[in-house]
């Protein structure tokens, strides 16, 4: 059981036996100190285990409690809650105490009515003579109202450098949601002082436009000690705006009614326009909306937010030139007026933006000198001032302009240009991606060089055209245009001449199509044009201009050049009811138009068609007959005027095909030429021209050259001269014994590596012909350069030497030319004595014809040599 405690700490023995025994001046003394202590001081006194033993008046008095009400109650009595919770710390004080330390600091304890009371104390263990602990004695003042005084002055720092600080403006209202107090972050937000708006509602003052549902929402959440968020475009004292969050936090009494409200305003002007302009419109491009679709979206979004401007959006095309995307609040014939507007230094607000790449604000349109061209388009619609932001790609290119009108002689204020800064991103990102997506489509359609359709679109496009031809019934023509001698260019002049070639030709079909008309290129320089509502009649007019147009001398680098094509027309629906159809018969007419006349055009016919049925037939069976070597060459002899003697030999390619038949080289020669075989041709042709030489010399047959054609194709092959010398040596020819028949077109060659092989090959002692002499225009220009050793006269004049005076004039002018050039000139394709008569008389070395043999298989010749020394007995050379 406890000991009985006192109040007063005198009525317990305080001091040692020792302070007993002293005098009774120093007991004395001793009693006025504690006299001192008990009057200014709290003291209480604690068993070892924290229960307490007693305490003076003045503790009792501060905590409200009776000595009865205390004595053997537990230290805890006057701790905090908080401190019940968690006794760690308390645990830890009375560790500290037991172990015979005392503590001092700063505590918080409570009264018996729930105030809290603070503590300046010292705990100070006893000890009895042994030196065991007696008790614990705490002595301490009461510190509450200088810690309250402090904790005030700390929530007024705090409410000044948080509250007021702080970019958020808080509201606090009273219980019927009038203002009591606003910080400062209000003011700086809204422009408003307390003075000006004591007692208003904050959602009235702020969100003029709230609906009422909203405040009844607000109130009902607040009564009920809930939270309400409201996002909210806010207006302040001078009319600007801002989107703001408005959290409304409810203060309630211990009843439950609404005594405060506290709200904290935050801008969020920036997010919102993200949100509601740049997330719909990412999302339109997510969607792949058309481009005018998505600016069409940025300005009604703009004038619903600003209901005082009108917006528009223009673009700018590589050419400077603008073009109006969106302007939904503007009439048509406002956009129309700006569509196609140069950009540049006084072209209104958008033009100049664009060409300056900078803002444009004009707040007087009536009187600004960049709208003098453009006022009385604007002004009649109550339009007053604009202000115009250049829209800038990603790589500093202006894209497009982004303009506010106003009804009203004003500049643009804060609100506006954020509005604005979101939006330019957007159209910047917009105009970025329509621009690849055209890219893409160009790439993709388009052909490259000539920016004309390519095969792809052509043919879409073309579906469409006879889709809407078969449903007005109406006709519809296929022109299929092929340039003559186009890889003739593009191989002796090159790729890069090529190409300007075929851009020129590009160009020369466009000339006076209409807006239907559709143009396209297949490949190479094969063209295609499809033109609705067309019949016959107009599509053959149609062809000549086109003949007209590339006919035109164009010079390309240091060339002038004089383009045709072979055109080949095809009908709908006559000639075919889908564009595969008619392109397919357009080609076969076009190859028609190729072989009788270049330069020229045809109509398909069924005729037509046979024919390319049989030509692609033919063409596969050349192709294996030069690959199973097949063809055979037959030989023509030549023999020299002067004294009968066999002069030579030309090797000419025959064909019998197994089914077909003979197949004339006039046929097969032209095909394989336009197929890509005629390379190959040549090559076999002397190959085997050298084997049959030297059999011949091998069995003494006394042919002394022969001499074989070769096409300009076999002239580009740069290994050509080396090819020529592994013959000789294969077959151990020498030089003299072959000649190399070139036509003039090789002559005309401007490729370096052409001239390069001629000159090796005559380097090599191989002598040079030019055959078909006189059907061309610039050979004349060639001759005193080109290593040339022989010239023949083309058939044609012979032919007409009995019965036209000008073919024999012209004979008369290749033999004068040879002569002077010490050139061997042969006449071929002479058939009667008339003409071997009349070219004795003008002098001509060597002829070449029917009247001496048809070319002959090799034994056949054999045998016709045998016999021309008893023919030429029979006949006297004067004679011959």
């Amino acid at each position: 059981m406890t000991e009985p405690v006192s109040s007063d700490i005198r009525n317990r023995p305080l001091v040692t036996q020792r302070h007993a025994s002293g005098s009774a001046e120093a007991l004395a003394e001793i009693r006025d100190h504690l006299d001192a202590i008990d009057r200014s001081m709290m003291v209480a006194r604690f068993s070892p285990d924290g229960v307490f033993l007693g305490a003076n008046t003045l503790f009792l008095n501060s905590f409200g409690y009776a000595i009865e009400e205390i004595a053997g109650a537990p230290h805890e009595l006057v701790c905090p809650v908080k401190h019940h919770s968690g006794l760690s710390a308390h645990q830890d004080l009375w560790r500290v105490l037991r172990s015979g330390r005392p503590y001092s600091g700063l505590v918080e304890r409570v009264a018996r009515d729930g105030r809290a009371v603070w503590l300046e104390v010292t705990y100070a263990p006893t000890f009895d003579q042994t030196g065991q602990l007696l008790s614990i004695l705490s002595i301490s003042s009461d510190v509450s109202l200088r810690v309250e005084r402090e904790r005030s002055e700390s929530k007024r720092l705090w409410q000044s450098l948080v509250v007021d600080e702080t970019d958020s403006a808080v509201i606090v209202t009273d219980g019927q949601w009038r203002i009591v107090y606003v910080n400062a972050g209000f003011t700086r937000m809204f422009g408003y002082h307390l003075d000006e708006i004591h007692g208003r509602r904050p959602i009235a003052l702020l969100v003029p436009h709230v609906k009422p549902a909203v405040i009844e929402e607000a109130i009902s959440s607040a009564n009920a000690g809930r939270p309400f968020r409201l996002e909210e475009l806010t207006f302040a004292k001078d009319g600007q705006r801002f989107w703001n969050k408005m959290i409304i936090n409810p203060v309630r009494d211990t009843h439950g009614l609404l005594v405060n409200t506290v709200s904290v305003v935050t801008d969020i002007t920036e997010a919102k326009m993200h949100e509601v302009i740049h997330h719909k419109g990412l999302d339109a491009l997510a969607r792949e909306t058309p481009v005018v679709q998505i600016m069409d979206m940025i300005c009604q979004e703009v004038e619903r937010i600003s209901p005082e401007v009108v917006s528009s959006i223009l673009s700018v095309d590589e050419n400077g030139r603008m073009h109006a995307l969106a302007a939904p609040s503007l009439p048509e014939k406002f956009s129309r007026a700006l569509d196609g507007l140069v950009m540049g230094p006084a072209s209104g607000s958008c033009g100049t933006s664009a060409f300056r790449g900078a803002e444009v604000v004009v707040t007087d349109i009536e009187t600004d000198p960049l709208w003098v061209d453009f006022a009385q388009i604007a002004l009649p619609l109550g339009l007053k001032a604009c202000w115009s932001t250049p829209i800038i790609s990603s790589k500093g290119h202006v894209v497009g302009t982004f303009a506010f009108y106003y009804r009203e002689k004003r500049e643009p204020d804060v609100f506006h240009r954020r509005l604005v800064d979101v939006c330019v991103n957007l159209c910047a990102l917009a105009l970025e991606r329509e621009a690849a997506r055209a890219e893409i489509q160009k790439l993709a359609f388009y052909d490259a060089l000539t920016e004309l359709p390519n095969r792809s679109l052509l043919l879409a496009k073309a579906e469409q055209a006879i889709a809407g031809a078969a449903r007005d019934s109406t006709p519809l023509a296929v022109l299929f245009v092929d340039l003559d001698r186009f890889k003739q260019i593009n191989d002796t002049l090159g790729h890069t001449v090529g190409d300007d070639v075929l851009r020129l030709a590009a160009q020369s079909l466009a000339q006076g199509r209409r807006s239907s008309d559709i143009i396209g290129r297949l490949a190479g320089d094969e063209f295609v044009l499809v033109l609705p509502q067309c019949d016959g009649n107009h599509a053959a007019d149609i062809a000549e201009q086109i003949q007209i147009n590339l006919s035109r001398p164009q010079r390309v680098g240091d060339v002038t050049h004089v383009l045709s094509a072979s055109i080949g027309i095809s009908l709908f629906p006559e000639n075919g009811e889908d564009i595969e159809t008619l392109l397919r018969r357009a080609d076969i007419a076009m190859y028609e138009a190729k072989a009788s006349q270049r330069g020229g055009f045809s109509f398909f016919s069924n005729e037509m068609n046979l024919r390319a049925q049989e030509r692609l037939a033919l063409e596969a069976a050349l192709r294996q007959a030069i690959r199973e070597k097949q063809l055979r060459l037959f030989y023509q002899p030549q023999i020299r005027l002067a004294d009968g003697a066999i002069y030579g030999v030309e090797a000419l390619a025959r064909w019998h095909h197994p089914v077909l038949g003979e197949i004339s080289p006039v046929r097969f020669i032209p095909l394989a030429e336009d197929c890509g075989l005629i390379g190959e041709l040549g090559l076999w042709v002397l190959e085997e021209a050298c084997r049959q030489m030297a059999a011949w010399r091998s069995r003494g047959i006394d042919v002394p050259v022969v001499a074989v054609n070769l096409s300009p194709t076999n002239f580009h092959n740069v290994d050509l001269p080396d090819i020529i010398a592994d013959l000789l040596q294969r077959f151990a020819l020498s030089p003299q014994q072959l000649t190399l028949e070139i036509t003039e077109n090789v002559l005309l060659d401007g490729n370096v590596g052409t001239l390069a092989s001629i000159d090796d090959i005559r380097d090599l002692g191989v002598r040079l012909s030019m055959d078909d002499f006189g059907t061309g225009y610039s050979s004349l220009s060639y001759l005193r350069r080109l290593p040339v050793s022989e010239l023949k006269l083309d058939k044609s004049f012979v032919r007409d030497l009995q019965h036209d005076q000008t073919a024999r004039a012209l004979s008369e002018a290749v033999i004068r030319i040879g002569e002077s050039l010490q050139l061997v000139v042969v006449a071929e394709g002479v058939e009667d004595q008339a003409q071997l008569n009349l070219l004795k008389q003008q002098g001509f070395h060597v002829i070449q014809g029917f009247l001496l043999s048809r070319p002959l298989a090799a034994p056949a010749l054999e045998a016709w040599l045998a016999k021309r020394q008893p023919l030429l007995e029979a006949m006297s050379v004067g004679s011959f």
